[in-house]
């Protein structure tokens, strides 16, 4: 995904749309230019943010503004942050957007800079899986994100060919109801992903707009849709599969790709919607899959 124009160079951005902390931090994330690492490691769970920078051999920074919790060090010789962004792609639009503001604003002058910053940005979260075979405790991989949700129709933006084509066969494969909003496709960072997929399932995730009908539960409320999952699990396009539903990858993917950035998603599958299944032990898990990120995103 590309931008189809960013803010030139020597464009004054005004306070109320750029706003700063009187710290001179970025406004809900809460961080200054020189307390971001080289690689940012963003969770939803600020919980979870605790559980990577135990890893560090050093943590330089700490910081918490609402859920938006942020610990900088150093693993392995890798400057990295992590920082939780809560749920949802409503949070992804503004982690994604601070974080650029960081490394590709003059925050002083307010203005974009002449040369851009390209970040890594890898998100690690959990999942449940959309195919039978794909058992609980494994990791997915994010090839694509197909964004359910619709924060990316307000940007402008223009698809890759891989992404068009992805995107047309989704649409017809599924049927999709015109009662739902249109899909956008998002791919993430193919060496990333090559790094990172290595002996994991590798796939196209679905970023959903909110957890129960938008994912086909259905408590009190009733879906709009019936069928909609048999649909997505039926899905494949060039050797890829729909693996798994989650809530933040599609818009991390558009955002940070139209920005510039690279961008991944790793997942751990805590629950497997077909076999009814939820995982045992998520939380030994998820350390396992943090002990495989950061060793293969510094190696």
């Amino acid at each position: 995904m590309h931008a189809i124009t960013l803010t030139p160079p020597g464009t004054i951005i005004a306070p109320s749309e750029l706003i700063l902390n009187p710290d001179g931090s970025v406004y809900h994330i809460a961080l200054r230019p020189e307390q971001l690492g080289d690689l940012v490691l963003v969770v939803g769970d600020q919980n979870r943010v605790e559980l990577i920078s135990r890893h560090f051999s050093k943590i330089e920074h700490k910081v918490q503004n609402r859920e938006f919790v942020a610990h900088t060090g150093e693993y392995s010789g890798t400057h990295i942050t992590v920082l939780s962004t809560g749920i949802g792609t409503d949070n992804i639009d503004i982690v994604v957007n601070e974080l650029d503001a960081l490394v590709n604003i003059d925050l002083e002058a307010r203005t974009p800079k002449t040369k851009s910053t390209s970040l890594r940005i890898i998100r690690l979260g959990t999942c449940g899986a959309l195919q039978e075979d794909i058992p609980v405790d494994s990791r997915i991989v994010s090839a694509f994100g197909v964004g359910l949700d619709n924060v990316l129709h307000y940007y402008a933006y223009e698809n890759t060919d891989a992404e068009d084509r992805l995107l047309n066969e989704f649409l017809a494969q599924t049927e999709w109801p015109d009662n739902l909003p249109v899909p956008y496709v998002a791919a993430g960072d193919a060496e990333l992903v090559a790094r990172l997929g290595h002996e994991n399932v590798v796939g196209i995730t679905l970023t959903s707009g909110g957890f129960y009908a938008p994912q086909g539960r259905q408590l009190r409320g009733v879906p709009s849709v019936d069928g909609l999952n048999e649909r997505f699990t039926a899905f494949a396009h060039e050797g890829l599969r729909a693996t798994n539903f989650e809530m933040e990858t599609s818009a991390l993917f558009g955002l940070g790709g139209m920005l510039g950035h690279r961008v991944c998603t790793v997942c751990t599958v805590v629950a497997n919607r077909l076999r009814k299944e939820y995982s045992k032990d998520h939380h030994a898990a998820i350390d396992r899959m943090i002990e495989e990120v950061l060793e293969r995103a510094t190696a």
